[in-house]
């Protein structure tokens, strides 16, 4: 019987947070939006409501969650 190759699987959890885009950049949702929203001005809601990007050190680490993007 032979021996299977050992394979890579993508983190699901890693791939529902994370999104990679054309250019190579890895974007995610910014934290804060979650509740107690009323105390914050409606600049600040506004700005966390789109993605950010993630920071160049964490890059590799999630590159590695993401073996097939």
């Amino acid at each position: 019987m032979p021996r299977s190759i050992a394979r890579r699987k993508t983190k699901k959890a890693a791939a529902k947070r994370f999104k990679i885009t054309g250019t190579g950049k890895i974007m995610r949702r910014k934290a804060g939006l979650r509740h107690l929203a009323s105390s914050k001005n409606s600049k600040r809601k506004r700005q966390l409501g789109k993605a950010g990007q993630v920071h160049k050190t964490m890059i590799p680490r999630i590159m590695e969650c993401l073996p097939f993007s």
